[in-house]
């Protein structure tokens, strides 16, 4: 039989809107330093692919059997790897000081707890798989989980983000309903084709390092899947822009034309790269493409629906939440 015990929060936690109160100005720069700094180790993880310095570090949580840091024996693939270890300690303090910063709010905010703990939580998480990746000597698709990770994580803290600036009441969808649907369909699509894109990326040349295994996909047949997809992308986000015009959306349908344009600006990157036979250059532009693609997408479902002011009369959110436990 489950039965749910309340703890209250540490008094500490419950001093700290009183002692060091937070802005909501600050908080959501916070929660847009978040985005940018994901996307910034996404980048960076990229380039120490890019440059075959996989496994500079060749174990994990070490760098070496005998050492926690990179050596001067180890080169420029050693300084690589490990500098991008580093920066997940930079994307881990940011995210910290976000939670922080939501347990400074004078007055508590729905969902801003989670969302924060969701993205600082997601460090440490994809630290782990990226550990695996080390110990796995790059499999191509726990690397890929890698990358997958990381889209997760930048997508909390883009939810984060536009909640910070959103009112506590009930959500409203903006939009008629099928376009509502239309709209989550374009996403799953947009999903769809990161995924994808991993395995391009696993049967093609890049692996990380010389030794480095490929998934075994055919590298032109996969690449043809994920060009479809991107094709099926694009006519869904045009058919978005022309729809929510034809309803007076003009926020939503804003939204869909920077879509399509970040979407036509991948695909352009996207082609050029495979007939030049994959340049680390623009495989690099184009993992950072795939974020903006994502957070393109997830702006454009957003616009489909509002958050309005609560009530007159409606109870306050509490100011401390109590964390319940099932015994």
């Amino acid at each position: 039989m489950k039965r749910s015990v309340r703890f209250p929060a540490p008094a500490a936690l419950r001093r700290l809107p009183d002692r060091f109160p937070v802005s909501t100005d600050l908080l959501r720069r916070l929660a847009y330093a978040s985005i940018i700094a994901n996307v910034a180790i996404v980048v960076t993880g990229g380039a120490v692919r890019l440059t075959r310095s996989g496994l500079g570090c060749p174990t994990w949580p070490r760098c070496t059997d005998a050492s926690y840091v990179a050596t001067p024996e180890m080169g420029i693939n050693g300084a690589i790897e490990f500098g991008n270890r580093l920066l997940t300690f930079v994307v881990g303090l940011i995210a910290l000081a976000t939670v922080l910063a939501v347990l400074a709010q004078p007055k508590r905010r729905r969902g801003l707890l989670g969302l924060s703990l969701a993205v600082f939580l997601g460090i440490p998480a994809q630290a782990v798989i990226g550990g695996i990746t080390v110990l796995t000597n790059l499999n191509p698709w726990v690397v890929g989980l890698h990358f997958l990770a990381s889209m997760v994580v930048i997508a909390a803290a883009y939810a984060l983000w536009k909640r910070v600036g959103e009112p506590d009441g009930p959500t409203v969808v903006v939009v008629p309903a099928p376009l509502r649907a239309l709209a989550v369909l374009t996403t799953v699509v947009s999903a769809a084709v990161l995924v994808i894109g991993t395995w391009v990326t696993g049967s093609g040349p890049h692996a990380g390092d010389q030794g480095a295994a490929r998934n075994g996909l055919n590298p032109e047949a996969i690449s043809q899947v994920h060009a479809d997809g991107v094709f099926l992308l694009i006519g869904l986000s045009v058919a978005l822009v022309f729809a929510f015009r034809a309803v007076g959306a003009a926020g939503a349908a804003r939204a869909a034309l920077v879509l399509v344009a970040v979407e036509l600006g991948q695909g352009v990157i996207g082609f050029v790269q495979y007939f030049t036979h994959l340049p680390a250059v623009l495989v690099g532009a184009h993992m950072l493409g795939s974020c903006l693609v994502l957070l393109a997408t997830l702006s454009v479902l957003w616009a489909t629906r509002e958050r309005r002011p609560a009530p007159a009369g409606e109870r306050p959110a509490p100011a401390a939440e109590p964390v319940t436990a099932a015994a």
